[in-house]
């Protein structure tokens, strides 16, 4: 299977002299991605930073780096070099600043990590590389997904409940099995936790912070309360804030803040927590909207990766109650309004018009879960239309 960042990233390290950054969950696909993409090379360095032979060619003299890459020989063809979780070592940045204003236009290099690479701070890389951020598998991706514009057609999947139940982790999807998948997060989580957090993050409270993801599965898509958590877990406020700022950074949650702008009542602060693994949430309506609000993320994240614009992710919520699960934004203005239901039974959410009407969004839909695919373009639509899960996530990436 062909990721969707294959043949974009496969031709930019061609043609810009940029190295390519890619980060997202741990097992989420990196290195199989890093790997297809080194088909187009004929020659090929890859190196794992976990590997006690290659972290030795890393950290020793340039000129083993030169010989293995084949740099000191007449070519035709530039080689490329992967990297992978490189991250982890304290002085990566620096690492690859040398790297790339010694070797610029003579090798294509590719980085890959379990860990947020753009984070700022340390020694600049500014202009010296573009950074994609690989997401689980989607509705869109499983349809043969090629990127061809920013909306697509709709098209049917023969995926799609398998995908909801099982998550967009590319090895408990295909095994469809849940047995297997409840033994793979529990792995997954105690290797997170245990190994990049505590080691790499050097958080001490492991207990605890292993008590705060517990409590985000139950509490997945609700309004995060810092001083909430803090009195259960006996810590700070500041304390919690760094916590979701380490398990943000490592992809195992992700937050969505409110959007105000226009509107004198809305909240202004707080945000909604969600996972990058929805299979794990046990609450079906919880499970639903995570699953819909992932597949935005993905959406906004790939459209601003591509360069096609400024996209980004929020909810919407009043002091008086009013709420829309999701808004995305296009350059800094409201495009799309996004409600999530279980049934097309569910009365249209009178908030989207009103939100609309607020923000100026150019599409307001309710989208439902269980409802059968329909072979029409919602895009077409401008006005608060119900619309089917299978239809509308078909249409993003």
């Amino acid at each position: 299977m062909d990721r969707y960042y294959y043949t974009i990233i496969a031709r930019e390290l061609v043609e810009h002299r940029q190295m390519a950054f890619i980060s997202g969950a741990r097992q989420v696909g990196k290195t199989t991605l890093a790997k297809q993409i080194s088909q187009n090379f004929q020659t090929t360095l890859y190196l794992n930073w976990d590997d006690t032979s290659h972290r030795l060619l890393i950290l020793g003299e340039t000129a083993g780096l030169i010989e293995a890459l084949g740099l000191n020989q007449l070519k035709t063809t530039v080689p490329l070099l992967v990297l992978d979780e490189i991250h982890k070592y304290s002085k990566w940045k620096s690492f690859l600043k040398g790297l790339f204003d010694r070797f610029e236009g003579r090798v294509a290099i590719l980085v890959t990590g379990s860990a947020r690479l753009d984070k700022k701070g340390g020694d600049s890389l500014m202009g010296r590389y573009f950074n994609y951020r690989l997401h689980p598998l989607s509705v869109a991706e499983l349809i043969d997904y090629k990127w061809k514009q920013l909306i697509q057609a709709p098209r049917a999947s023969d995926s799609y409940n398998q995908l909801f139940q099982f998550g967009g982790f590319p090895e408990p999807f295909l095994k469809a099995n849940q047995a297997f998948s409840h033994r793979w997060q529990r792995l997954r989580q105690q290797q997170l936790i245990q190994e990049d957090i505590r080691d790499i993050a050097r958080v001490q409270e492991i207990a605890q912070l292993e008590m705060l993801v517990i409590l985000l599965e139950k509490q997945a898509g609700q309004v995060t309360k810092y001083s909430t958590f803090a009195k259960q877990l006996r810590v700070s406020v500041d304390t919690i804030r760094r916590w979701l700022d380490v398990l943000e950074g490592f992809y195992y949650c992700y937050r969505i803040r409110p959007w105000y702008q226009n509107i004198t009542t809305a909240l202004r602060k707080e945000p909604k927590t969600y996972l990058w693994d929805w299979s794990s949430i046990s609450d079906n309506g919880a499970k639903a909207e995570n699953f819909i609000a992932s597949h935005l993320l993905k959406a906004v994240h790939a459209w601003t990766d591509f360069g096609l614009g400024d996209f980004d992710l929020y909810y919407l919520r009043t002091k008086d109650q009013k709420e829309v699960d999701f808004l995305v934004t296009q350059n800094k203005e409201p495009w799309i309004l996004v409600e999530v239901k279980s049934t097309m039974k569910a009365a249209l959410n009178p908030h989207l018009a009103w939100f609309q009407t607020k923000t100026g969004a150019k599409h307001a839909f309710q989208v439902t879960i269980d409802a059968d695919f329909v072979d029409s373009d919602c895009f077409q639509h401008h006005k608060p239309i119900k619309v089917p899960a299978r239809t509308f996530l078909s249409q993003l990436v």
